[in-house]
């Protein structure tokens, strides 16, 4: 989106826009009246309050909440007619121009609000959460376009659910339906945490996944015994590595990579006594690159052969002791890579999974990059 702003401080900027978008946002011109109506729904906005945000001297930055309705409402022409629409009534163009617009006008109150006053930051509700974001990095997790990230991982087979996850229960929760459930909730929680202005940052599960998830950025957790869609991208991908499920996983389970020609395998270390088996080490796969679905997005994808080992390979990433290293040797190791690989192991220690350290030689079991061919760099 391209839109042009008269010189003046950041503040004016904001209000210029949002006074720009009122008047044609969508080739049509409402009162300030009717803008609180629609922004306000059943308490609607005072004419006034919409006048302090537009005006041209002093302007008040509107909270962050009213800046994300703004897009919502200027992303569908429908909004001026009915109403605010829900972001699933949105068709994929103007669920295209709300991530468009909310991201432009987030950036200008950003702006407005890091040189606004102390009395006009406190009276618009100033709360801006990039320190956060600043103190998480900009790593592998942030996704800095701001689109939809779709967060996919493994569903229980059936006979193995409590009862809570049963949806004629009473007490049904959801969460009870997923096997890597630990690690869902570590990466659900860092990349809210990292990605502050994404509201479009969601969970599914494979079975009940939309033609637009498949569109976003994917983040896929757990192997292809238990999560099709893992496996389906894997065949899709062209890696030089196949991951091989069995009913006994002690027993048969491994990766198996194409090194220089040559095959090699690498499997977890489980010890057996009598009917019991303990993980001591697991094998995780660590993949980044470019969607085959949609190639202006990502798939990453952290599977392994047990949940404690997928759970490693979200961990390396998000452990606040090993982020910043673990990102450092990605940098080092890949570069301007477009898609990379890392299988790595993954202790258990006392029934407890340890965090990988990329940097250390031991731990890395293989590692691939590859770069995009320059005629498809465009794409």
């Amino acid at each position: 989106m391209s839109t042009a702003y008269d010189p003046g401080p950041p503040g004016q900027r904001l209000a210029q826009r949002l006074r720009q978008l009122r008047r044609s946002g969508l080739s049509r011109s409402i009162t300030q009246e009717r803008l609180g109506q629609l922004l306000g729904g059943e308490e609607p906005l005072s004419a006034p309050l919409i006048s302090s945000w537009e005006r041209a001297v002093n302007p008040v930055v509107p909270p962050p909440g009213r800046i994300r309705a703004y897009a919502r409402l200027f992303a569908s022409e429908r909004s001026l007619v009915h109403g605010l629409q829900n972001e699933d009534e949105l068709t994929p163009d103007e669920r295209e121009r709300l991530v468009d617009l909310e991201r432009e006008l987030l950036r200008l109150r950003q702006e407005a609000a890091s040189t606004g006053d102390a009395g006009s930051a406190a009276r618009s509700g100033l709360i801006y959460e990039e320190p956060v974001a600043r103190k998480l990095g900009s790593g592998t997790w942030r996704f800095d376009d701001e689109r939809p990230v779709v967060l996919i991982s493994s569903e229980l087979p059936v006979a193995d659910r409590p009862d809570y996850a049963d949806e004629s229960s009473a007490d049904y929760v959801e969460l009870y339906r997923y096997a890597d459930l630990d690690a869902m909730f570590e990466l659900h929680g860092h990349l809210r945490a990292t990605n502050p202005e994404n509201t479009r940052i969601r969970v599914r599960s494979p079975n009940r996944l939309t033609s637009d998830d498949f569109a976003s950025h994917l983040v896929l957790l757990g192997g292809v015994d238990l999560n099709p869609v893992t496996r389906d991208l894997l065949r899709r991908l062209d890696l030089p590595i196949r991951q091989v499920s069995a009913d006994v996983r002690a027993e048969g389970a491994y990766f198996e990579v194409l090194d220089d020609g040559e095959q090699r395998r690498f499997a977890p270390i489980v010890s057996l006594d009598g009917e019991s088996e303990e993980l001591r080490e697991d094998v995780a796969m660590f993949y980044r690159g470019p969607s085959p679905l949609n190639r202006r997005r990502t798939v990453t994808i952290c599977n392994a052969m047990y949940g404690r080992g997928t759970l490693g390979a979200v961990r390396a990433l998000t452990d606040a002791w090993f982020r910043d290293r673990n990102e450092q040797y990605l940098t080092e190791a890949f570069g301007n890579a477009d898609e990379f690989l890392l299988l790595v192991r993954v202790p258990v220690f006392a029934g407890n999974t340890v965090t990988p350290d990329w940097t250390l030689p031991d731990t890395r079991l293989f590692e691939w990059s590859r770069s995009a061919d320059p005629e498809e760099s465009d794409l």
